[in-house]
């Protein structure tokens, strides 16, 4: 028997606590979070509810139930890159490639299994500490709490909007300037991979500034007003400006008129979105310092950059 403390986050008012639930532990089917609350093995500060029952963000669920073998998240020797740490929170730079935490198909060799080899206390925490997520192939930027107080107060934060994340991408198309996307997201009714622009959508805002122009593609940096799952990766494809490398929202590799060969060499190798969380910013859990980090692109970006300016010179 194991048991979870779940806080259901402010950001999941209104949503049925068996979806709520479900956005929690993806590592679970909804069809078995379902079953745990009809049978009152998930338990809202003791009390037994309904599964279409609908949350008012900050309640505490507590789960005890029989959990598979492979659903239990182990220590993995994976390395980190920690580039702060104190007694209360670390901040890490993920490497492009690597999950952040275990789900279905990925039940090892996560960020979260790294973590529990790093620190084991903080398998104590829920999701080991684990406040966001970047998707697998994005690179960057990660806060991670080491205890309880300091991951509710990091989790406040993002739900207010008040932690400050941006990102740096490499877009197809030429960009004449910047603005911001407001457009609702959801999972995309066609493809359960995919989120999507969505009428009845989660409320969804993405700012983002040119930073260098070239022929064909565009540096923007992007800045997110909510952390929607994909929400850059959607938003600059759903105004016609897909990231470099993005298979499931930019298709196939496109080449610019007269492209060189070291062009079209960058662009068919590159095979992750080009997104990297540059910069992170935050009060301190503790002191209420107002702390921030600041990362360089990492080389594959840079390179790609470098051959978009030699193209531009011909």
């Amino acid at each position: 028997m194991q048991n979870l403390q779940i806080i259901i986050p402010k950001r999941m008012e209104g949503e049925r606590l068996d979806i709520a639930l479900a956005k929690m532990l993806p590592e679970f089917s909804r069809s078995k979070i379902t079953a745990w609350i009809k049978s009152g093995e998930a338990l809202i500060y003791g009390n037994k509810f309904k599964p279409k029952d609908k949350v008012n963000g900050d309640e505490i669920v507590f789960l005890a139930t029989n959990l598979s073998q492979n659903t239990v998240w182990s220590a993995e020797d994976i390395p980190i890159n920690v580039i702060f740490e104190d007694e209360d929170i670390l901040v890490l730079n993920k490497q492009s490639g690597l999950v952040t935490h275990p789900g279905s198909g990925n039940w090892s060799g996560t960020l979260a299994n790294a973590l529990l080899h790093y620190d084991p206390s903080l398998e104590s925490l829920d999701r080991s500490g684990i406040v966001h997520r970047l998707d697998k192939n994005t690179s960057g930027l990660m806060v991670v709490a080491k205890n309880q107080k300091s991951q509710k107060y990091l989790v406040e934060q993002l739900q207010s909007h008040s932690i400050s994340r941006e990102y740096s991408a490499i877009v197809y198309g030429h960009m004449i300037s910047g603005g911001t996307i407001s457009e609702p997201l959801g999972r995309d009714p066609k493809d359960r991979v995919k989120q999507a622009v969505l009428r009845n959508g989660r409320e969804a805002t993405t700012h983002y500034r040119v930073i260098n122009r070239f022929k064909s593609h565009t540096h923007v940096k992007a800045i997110l007003e909510t952390g929607r799952t994909h929400q850059i990766r959607v938003h600059l494809s759903h105004i016609g400006h897909s990231l470099v490398g993005d298979s499931i929202y930019g298709g196939k590799v496109r080449y610019p008129k007269k492209a060189s060969e070291d062009l079209k060499n960058e662009l068919f190798n590159f095979r992750r979105q080009a997104l990297h969380s540059k910069k992170l910013t935050l009060k301190h859990p503790k002191s209420g310092e107002l702390l921030s980090w600041k990362l360089p692109l990492p080389e594959d970006m840079l390179k790609l950059l470098e051959v978009l300016t030699e193209f531009d010179k011909n």
